[in-house]
């Protein structure tokens, strides 16, 4: 690369050549403010030369060219790898001056054109010196061509030109004229660059992200919209213009950000963030040489799945009447969490895998979900994770509507049963849980339900929630209470436990003259109302316990009819794909060979406990009996399915070829580690598992232990993430049961509704994390870990930072966290003072013990339903 200092008319003057502002580019958006100080630093230096003072240049800022791909040794052609806003503006600035002064000078408005602007004996797209990225081309081409009514076009290219009309207009004025043409000679000759040329094998695309990845100029989408035509430098013009333009066009960017990121969940990424997408896209194409023709199908990919996006934001869009149905209600809802669902659904109808009628039911499932468990008041602070992770975790082999009514049923997941819905419509204060418009939402389709001959409108009804027994009650009021009290309870007592059940709650659009009069004077208004609900409400004598808890049962059998229920005895839910994968492994151990659940669970990516769990309830799974403990044993867990033949596991195992030891455990010889698992099944036999093998040798042998490929290791130092960062970190630094318990514990967290934030980089370390992912300041965390630096990792607990959370700033609730963390064998934590040392930490090791993951698993539960209550009191 050259660098060196220029000036614009250096730059661009001289024989034929052209700048081309590459597609990768966001369109040009330099705004007034940019554009004002940028005509103050003109005007100061026209004045300069007006007075002939030889004052210094003013320095713009660099342009980065590189060669194009289209250069010619007779037409020079350079990418604006960056720069394109100054050169864009600099040249608009000069179409307005030709303009300014065509009519009175044309010599020099000629001059001006052939110079800056255009390649007099080029055509088409080649006459233009400065080819801006093909969004603005056109509106750009118009502005160089001639003069264009500001009016005639709108967007920034049009709104600069314009600035700069005006602003010409006023420097002519005869109270304090200045020259035009100094102004010209200001920009052409005053202001300097630092002109950046690469060569042609220098990698422009990693210029640019060092330019420009800073995540404070481009959003997202635009890094990675840069980064997709980069990659496209024969096929780029005609994608841009078929695919990317009327997407681009379709969608705001915030949008086409979402719709990215659906994308990666779509394609099997359940864990990423919408603020890491960037770096997940690019890593994923860059795990192997990609071609144009991979970049060209993912991008037709993203502009038909933008199609069907564009459905969940407009639901009016969606032909069928029962799709489009749910589609608006869950837009109503603001189920925006949902998206990786619906548009999981949309897609495979699309695809031909189900029918608009199944789709349709599948929404309801969807819908059903969200409003049994606002209605059960279960809190929403897991969903992001439960939507994401459909794509992956949906059932492979069943309908797609049937496999995700069943994953939304896991036990994990808690979809409220009939029974429990019905609890909750009689005792949940269901006016002070979930919000306003979800609500009405409830109350709105409970009367549709009634399928009245003419239904309200609801678009244009202004209807708000009302309280028939009011909030505040009267007199009377309480002395019809008091004829329903029991067990001594009190009016008062009884009005605060039923005032904001679903029973005691409709909808009306006459909430100020209801008020809090007596129930005779509601019943007349409510007769009038044009809601079926109101008129049942009206034709009951009285209003008080009884009746509020009968209507309570009346709403409850229509929200059971209207939201369907879960399934019964499902088991937790978890990535199909995976298990897939462990039945293979499992199927295909061979005689006289047995292995652990660590083992399993490390060559699938997942829990130990999990693995136990799963093998105990699926049942046909071929040797699960062959899965023991890490000892050798066999699992105080483990029983056989109904399915399976049954019998002393011992003995299946001897008649499998097991040997046993002096103590009863499986011969240590014969297992078989995470790593020989994958040879099995093929998975560690390509050049980049050797490469991968080599590396986690590395690290086993720079801790003088025993060398090993355990795929779970091969994993950790496969990819640069911050979250393999930390387990490579930790992989290296602790024990494997260590690894494996910090594992565990990461997934029966977030299983209680939290998630972790890794950080990587100069310092490595997961905070267990409440609170909406991504939202700074939302959240809570009660602990972080620490890989360690060669000397094993530790649990720092936040106890001087949850000072300042409000559910903890009570001093005896932090000393009760410390307290159950004692209760952890090998703990010992003592109070630290602020100032007094950091917070108080126990080692990483103490969590290889059943027991203390399971005692800390019951802390972090208290710990969260203390955070969670916040709202509540």
């Amino acid at each position: 690369m050259q660098a060196k200092e220029t000036l614009f008319a250096d730059l661009v003057q001289g024989r034929a050549q052209q700048f081309q502002v590459p597609l990768y580019q966001r369109t040009y958006s330099w705004t007034e403010k940019q554009l004002r100080q940028l005509w103050t630093d003109i005007l100061e230096q026209a004045e300069l030369l007006e007075s002939g003072e030889k004052a210094s240049t003013h320095f713009l800022g660099s342009v980065v060219l590189a060669p194009s791909p289209q250069n010619e040794a007779t037409f020079p052609r350079w990418l604006v790898v960056d720069g394109q806003q100054r050169l864009t503006t600099l040249s608009l600035a000069l179409a307005a001056i030709r303009d300014h002064i065509a009519d009175g000078e044309p010599d020099e408005a000629e001059r001006i054109d052939e110079e800056y602007l255009i390649n007099k004996r080029k055509n088409g797209n080649d006459r233009f010196r400065l080819l801006p990225t093909q969004a603005d081309r056109a509106q750009f081409a118009a502005y160089v061509r001639g003069p264009l009514s500001e009016q005639a076009a709108g967007g920034a290219v049009a709104a600069a030109y314009g600035f700069f009309r005006r602003k010409l207009v006023e420097a002519a004025d005869p109270a304090a004229p200045q020259d035009v043409l100094r102004i010209e000679e200001a920009i052409t000759s005053r202001l300097t660059l630092v002109a950046v040329t690469a060569e042609r094998a220098d990698n422009v695309h990693r210029i640019f992200e060092s330019l420009n990845n800073t995540g404070l100029k481009l959003s997202q989408a635009d890094l990675l919209r840069n980064y997709l035509f980069m990659r496209l430098p024969t096929r780029g013009e005609h994608i841009y213009e078929t695919y990317w333009l009327p997407l681009q066009d379709s969608l705001s960017n915030d949008e086409l950000e979402q719709l990215m990121w659906l994308q990666l969940v779509l394609d099997g990424d359940d864990r990423v963030r919408r603020q890491d997408l960037y770096a997940a896209q690019q890593q994923r194409f860059e795990r192997g040489e990609v071609s144009e023709a991979e970049i060209e199908a993912y991008i037709k990919e993203l502009y038909r799945r933008g199609a069907l996006f564009r459905r969940l934001l407009h639901p009016e869009k969606e032909a069928n009447k029962a799709v489009r149905a749910h589609l608006h209600q869950l837009d109503t809802w603001q189920a925006q969490v949902t998206y990786p669902a619906l548009l999981l659904l949309l897609d495979r109808r699309e695809r031909g895998e189900l029918d608009s009628t199944d789709t349709a039911r599948a929404m309801s499932y969807v819908e059903s979900f969200l409003v049994r468990r606002m209605m059960c008041r279960v809190p929403t602070n897991n969903l992001n994770r439960i939507f994401q992770a459909v794509p992956g975790q949906l059932p492979l082999d069943m309908p797609v509507a049937d496999g995700l009514h069943q994953l939304l049923s896991a036990e994990n997941r808690f979809w409220p049963d009939d029974d429990e819905l019905r609890e909750k419509v009689r005792t949940a204060p269901f006016y002070k849980f979930g919000r306003g418009h979800q609500r009405k939402m409830v109350l709105q389709r409970l009367e549709e339900s009634y399928e009245h001959p003419e239904p309200v409108d609801f678009a244009t009804a202004q209807l708000t929630i009302e309280h028939i027994m009011p909030q505040s009650p009267g007199g009377e009021w309480l002395r019809m209470l008091s004829e329903d009290v029991v067990d001594g309870e009190s009016a008062e007592d009884l009005h605060s436990r039923l005032q904001h059940t679903l029973g005691n709650l409709t909808l009306t659009a006459v909430n100020a003259e209801l008020s809090n009069h007596p129930f005779e004077r509601k019943q007349g208004l409510l007769q009038g109302s044009h809601l079926e609900m109101n008129r049942r409400i009206a034709t009951t004598e009285r209003w008080g316990a009884d009746e509020i808890r009968a209507r309570a049962d009346e709403l409850a059998d229509r929200a059971i009819a209207l939201w369907p229920a879960p399934l019964r005895g499902v088991g937790r839910a978890e990535r199909s794909r995976d298990w897939n994968l462990a039945h293979q492994v499992l199927a295909a151990l061979p005689h006289g060979t047995w292995t652990s659940y660590g083992d399993v669970a490390a060559f699938i990516g997942s829990g130990a406990q999990a693995v136990g769990n799963h093998l105990a309830n699926t049942p046909g799974v071929a040797n699960a009996y062959r899965v023991l403990t890490s000892e050798g044993k066999v699992s105080d867990g483990f029983r056989w399915t109904p399915q399976d033949a049954g019998g002393d596991v011992r003995s299946r195992l001897s008649d499998d070829g097991v040997r046993f030891t002096a103590n009863g455990a499986a011969d240590p010889a014969q297992r078989l580690s995470a790593d020989e698992l994958a040879l099995l099944v093929g998975g560690a036999e390509d050049d980049q598992a050797d490469g991968e093998e080599e590396a986690a040798r590395r690290i086993a042998e720079s801790q003088g232990e025993q060398t090993h490929a355990d795929p779970f290791y091969l994993q950790l130092v496969a990819e640069n993430s911050p979250e393999r960062q930390f387990f490579r970190q930790l992989a290296a630094d602790n024990s494997r049961e260590t690894v494996e318990a910090v594992r565990e514990l990461f997934a029966r967290w977030e299983e209680l509704g939290g998630w972790i934030n890794t950080v990587g980089h100069d310092s490595t370390g997961a905070f267990l994390m409440l609170g909406e992912a991504g939202a700074p300041g939302s959240g809570a965390s009660p602990m972080s870990l620490t890989p360690g630096c060669g000397q094993g990792g530790s649990v720092y607990v936040a106890f001087l930072g949850l000072a300042g959370h409000e559910s903890f700033t009570d001093h005896a609730l932090r000393a009760e966290l410390l307290r159950r963390l004692n209760e952890l064998e090998g703990v010992d934590l003592q109070e630290r003072k602020p100032g007094r040392g950091p917070d108080p930490s126990f080692r990483l090791s103490v969590l290889e013990k059943d027991r203390n993951r399971e005692l800390l698993v019951e802390t972090l539960t208290w710990f969260r339903d203390r955070w969670e209550s916040r709202d509540r009191n």
